[in-house]
């Protein structure tokens, strides 16, 4: 019999002032340091340049890293006077659609880098002297937190934005590594019963995850890694695209008028099927989750292998529950920070690594890659939990709720440790590709 229901306690909190301030200093640098190279790994043509209609230039979401740095943390937490108030609406996402923005007026590349410069010396001589608590922002060092994972969740959109370049590589990672687990089982049963899904502990958790919430799973079955690319080409060959049948109405609307074949950057040589990924051209790795393919098509997918997307809260339940205890951990393998044993994050590689290849970073239940590799898309629309309430502001999620959006958890191999957690949320239209999307499958118990 299992314990009352609790949360891990977040670490944070066990900090003192002087080592929350080193630990926000280190996450804040950390994340600098990957803009730049994600920045400097071009030159300035194709730092202003739109790559395409989907996405912003890399100098826009540059100077909008700046612009959100300075609003929040110099302005706001520090009181200090603007630097540069006549930028503000030229980097307000809301203000201007990305399609729009090469038109703007925007920071070339050298003001651009200065500009952020100058920011991020200003937010350092903030922090030494802002108080940990007092204030729901500074409580715990939140929006040091807030715009750090706001920089990292930037680094993955430019990420993105480099995936879609035409052009030779210009980034660089070792390869991820292959299978460390050996044979595993095919699926996981995860038991009926209540766990605490969000949190009300963790001082970073952004607001759509907040609070934590009893809530009843039934019994179901879930993959125990994300599907792979050889799965994948399974559903492509046996006509997975042509077949009416698996597809929603909305799904099959979207993949018959932009003529969607397989997984984007895929095609097929006589030799088998080929990706480009980062200017790399390569066959398609058998071993590695599927990435770059919507909702619809995991839909799809999941139809034709006779189960179904796990929804939400099933997918948390796989994530954190630990039966023995009771307890919804921070994370699958238990309260302790992310580590290259754990997954695959930060851009250490350019692509998922293969199914099994982290044991340590397995969930209490048994199930493997949860966190890192790809985002997985659910089959839940994003909405806010009982309770919900906007914090800081209700642009970051609220005004995104609704049946338009579909939640996808878990980060990818370009999420940072600083912006994933077993509670984190994104979401993102239904018929989006270029993120690092894939999924992994789930199933009612048989009844008996």
């Amino acid at each position: 019999m299992t314990e009352k229901l609790t949360e891990a306690p977040s670490l944070l909190r066990e900090l003192s002032a002087d080592r929350l301030r080193e630990h926000a200093a280190g996450t804040l640098t950390r994340a600098r340091r990957r803009s730049t190279v994600l920045t400097d790994a071009v030159d300035d043509d194709d730092l202003v340049r739109q790559h395409s209609k989907l996405m912003s230039p890399l100098v826009w979401d540059l100077a909008h890293i700046g612009s959100q740095e300075e609003l929040w943390l110099v302005r706001d937490v520090g009181g200090r006077e603007p630097l540069r108030p006549d930028i503000d609406d030229l980097y307000d996402a809301f203000q201007h659609p990305r399609a729009d923005r090469p038109a703007l007026p925007l920071l070339g590349p050298a003001e651009a880098r200065a500009y952020v410069g100058q920011v991020r010396a200003k937010a350092f001589e903030v922090l030494e002297k802002a108080p940990m608590e007092g204030r729901r922002l500074t409580e715990a060092a939140f929006a040091f937190g807030m715009i750090t994972q706001h920089e990292q969740q930037h680094d993955e959109t430019m990420l993105a934005t480099h995936q879609l370049r035409e052009g030779e590589p210009v980034l660089h990672a070792p390869p991820a590594p292959g299978d460390r687990s050996g044979p595993l089982p095919a699926e996981v049963e995860v038991p009926a019963g209540a766990f605490l899904m969000g949190t009300s502990v963790e001082p970073w958790a952004l607001d759509n995850e907040r609070p934590a919430h009893e809530v009843w799973v039934d019994g179901f079955r879930i993959d125990t890694t994300p599907v792979t690319n050889a799965a994948y080409v399974e559903f492509l060959e046996d006509g997975g695209y042509e077949q009416r049948r698996w597809w929603s109405e909305a799904g099959w609307q979207y993949r018959t008028a932009h003529d969607i074949t397989a997984p984007q950057f895929w095609w097929r040589e006589p030799d088998g099927w080929w990706r480009a990924r980062f200017g790399v051209r390569e066959p398609v790795p058998a071993g590695q989750p599927v990435v770059h393919v919507s909702f619809y098509e995991a839909e799809a997918y999941a139809a034709w292998a006779g189960k179904r997307l796990p929804t939400e809260r099933e997918w948390e339940k796989a994530a954190r529950f630990d039966p023995a205890t009771g307890q919804s951990r921070r994370y699958p393998w238990g309260n302790e920070e992310p580590t290259p044993e754990h997954a695959n994050l930060g851009q250490a590689h350019l692509s998922p690594a293969e199914a099994g290849a982290y044991p340590a970073g397995a969930s209490a239940l048994g199930v493997h890659q949860l966190i890192g590799d790809v985002w997985e898309w659910t089959s839940t629309d994003f909405h806010g939990y009982p309770g919900f309430a906007a914090f800081p502001y209700r642009e970051y999620s609220e005004v995104f709720f609704g049946p338009e959006y579909k939640i996808l958890r878990g980060g990818s191999f370009g999420t940072d440790a600083a912006a994933i957690r077993s509670t984190f949320r994104n979401w993102d239209y239904p018929i989006r590709r270029q993120i690092f999307s894939g999924f992994r499958c789930a199933r009612d118990l048989p009844v008996v």
